[in-house]
């Protein structure tokens, strides 16, 4: 499928790594992006500008989508000037993260416009995006899937989660309650271990040793956290919206979530004190204030 013509909406923080490694591969990338800026980062590298999400779909039968919000994705897919009012658009992949509900009045809105809307969240961060080993998670009929496997897998690994549209979403929303939960957890283990006086670099290497291991152990906390660079990549308001996507799915499933909920308020904290464009391993120092402590920095 290289050569063919893609369109990619949203050029943001995963945007455009993700764009930029299908630029590489050959293909030929219709762009837009409300930031004049991102969309000259893409230009740049060879994929042309598109006025409007409409004028994408009216100049590539395949049009992928990166954005923040889920009312964002919405109107992107079907306000007046959207996916849903292009000419040549046959399908839209959603690469956010907008829960399974959103998903299904986008599959229905742009249905009733001939467009087959795809769910495919992605998880692996700018780094994945960059590397191209995101996990995609696929949801949708399996024929317009399966068209879509060599395109997708430019970017990562191609998982099918199933026919029905939000399939994907939903498995992204526990996949990310999990990462939060991990994150949550060890920043407050760690503090309380700091606290009694541990040092939290030989701390991180037991727990990474042992049976206490996650991703927030072995990379959140080397990269980002006990260097108290912060710089992890994904938005703190971001993070809680998917926690409470999650915790959504389950109240109206009538799934008990315990712990869920208590992570959910514990990123509402951390939200209310630093807001929503911090980065989200900033969450423990929102737990430092607490104990009066401070993790990290330079390695005794």
């Amino acid at each position: 499928m290289s050569g063919e013509t893609i369109g990619f909406i949203g050029i943001g923080r995963m945007g455009l790594p993700m764009a930029s490694r299908l630029v590489a591969a050959g293909y030929r990338l219709v762009a837009y992006d409300v930031q004049g800026q991102a969309l000259s980062a893409i230009t740049a590298k060879g994929a042309e500008k598109a006025s409007s999400p409409a004028d994408v779909a009216s100049r590539a039968e395949i049009v992928l989508a990166s954005l923040p919000m889920p009312d964002i994705v919405r109107e992107v897919a079907l306000g007046e000037n959207g996916v849903g009012a292009g000419t040549r658009a046959k399908l839209f992949v959603d690469l956010s993260t907008t829960g399974p509900r959103m998903a299904k009045t986008v599959a229905a809105g742009l249905k009733e416009r001939n467009i087959t809307a795809i769910d495919a969240p992605v998880s692996g961060g700018i780094a994945g995006a960059t590397k191209g080993t995101l996990a995609l998670m696929v949801a949708g009929p399996a024929a317009e899937c399966e068209r879509l496997k060599p395109v997708l897998q430019n970017l990562g690994k191609y998982f099918y989660i199933g026919a029905e549209p939000g399939m994907g979403q939903m498995m992204k929303v526990i996949n990310n309650l999990l990462s939060a939960t991990a994150t949550a957890a060890t920043s407050e283990a760690i503090v309380l271990g700091v606290k009694a006086g541990l040092d939290p670099y030989l701390m991180i290497d037991v727990i990474n040793s042992g049976s206490g291991r996650s991703a927030a152990s072995e990379d959140k906390f080397p990269k980002s956290i006990l260097p108290r660079s912060f710089d992890f990549g994904f938005a703190l308001g971001l993070l809680s919206k998917d926690v409470n996507l999650c915790i959504a799915e389950a109240e109206a499933l009538g799934v008990p979530m315990w712990i869920g909920n208590a992570v959910k308020q514990m990123w509402l904290y951390g939200l209310a004190q630093g807001g929503p464009d911090q980065d989200f391993t900033n969450l423990i120092t929102h737990i430092e204030k607490w104990a009066g402590v401070t993790v990290g920095g330079k390695r005794r």
